[in-house]
């Protein structure tokens, strides 16, 4: 019984501590989309209120209005980014595995080292070289500046390789003797039985480079090829004191794309944070 008993108190101390976790990380956002619908009288009252007394659509309407705002430019840069980044890293980053993970030529342990100590590099340290580069090739102000850069993603290359060693090298012996290239070995073979962490990676990818705020603001200039991100902060910058609900329903506004993500994806992304055991990668 006291076992039991002691067992149950656990429990229930676990659950209050979730519950204070959910509230801390939950309160924000409900208050956030609160004063989204509220007048400005509302929003700055004191102490604040989640509810709106009298819920409007003016900050909604004014959002999509406003001639230097264009929320839904900025959202399709933001989807198209991320998933053209996705779809590179996917490729260069599976082939790349493929080679570390099958292929036998000199140096394969030593490069794979190398590669793999960059991962340990702070982003910060590469931000300025990078930026110089994208200048020299002329790709400031365009999507290839927000594409190309972190292909090569470290991350990525590890986590197939490692799946892919898993993989039997009889069915790559078969598929060998049946006359199947190295390409096609690759093609047919390897990467049907890698779904589950091509897409585990695909999901991690795409989430953190349609976050992404620093390397867009940093990249671009026009108005026009700003990612979400990087518009609500410049709508926050003119707007922020003078107009919260606009940036509040802004800010709504960009967190219901990652929203509906999430719902459509979550046992695929539940999968991959088990499969990689690295999900805030």
């Amino acid at each position: 019984m006291s076992a039991t008993r002691t067992f149950r108190l656990k429990n229930v101390g676990l659950y209050i501590f979730l519950l204070i976790l959910t509230a801390m990380v939950g309160f924000p956002l409900l208050l956030m989309v609160g004063e989204s619908f509220m007048h400005s009288n509302e929003i700055i009252r004191w102490p604040p209120i989640v509810i709106p007394g009298d819920p409007t659509l003016e900050n909604y309407t004014k959002m999509f209005t406003q001639q230097d705002l264009n929320l839904p430019r900025w959202l399709f840069n933001s989807v198209f980014v991320a998933s053209s980044y996705t779809l590179a890293v996917l490729v260069v980053c599976s082939l790349a595995a493929y080679a570390f993970a099958r292929l036998n030529f000199p140096g394969r342990n030593v490069l794979f080292f190398l590669f793999l100590v960059t991962i340990t590099i702070p982003s910060q340290v590469t931000f300025i070289p990078n930026y110089l580069l994208m200048r020299d090739l002329k790709f400031l102000d365009t999507y290839n500046a927000l594409i190309w850069p972190g292909v090569a993603n470290v991350f990525g290359v590890f986590l197939l390789r490692q799946f892919f060693m898993a993989i039997p090298k009889e069915l790559e012996e078969a598929a060998i003797l049946d006359g199947a290239s190295r390409f096609g070995v690759y093609w047919r073979v390897i990467l049907p039985l890698s779904t589950n962490a091509l897409i585990a990676l695909a999901i991690f990818v795409f989430l953190n480079n349609y976050n992404d705020l620093f390397w867009p603001l940093l990249v671009t200039n026009r108005l026009e090829m700003r990612t979400l991100p990087a518009g609500l902060t410049v709508m926050n910058g003119a707007y922020g004191t003078l107009d919260r609900g606009l940036v509040l329903a802004g800010a709504t506004f960009a967190s219901l794309p990652v929203l509906f993500f999430y719902i459509i994806f979550q046992r695929r992304i539940l999968k991959g944070i088990t499969l990689t055991g690295m999900g805030g990668q």
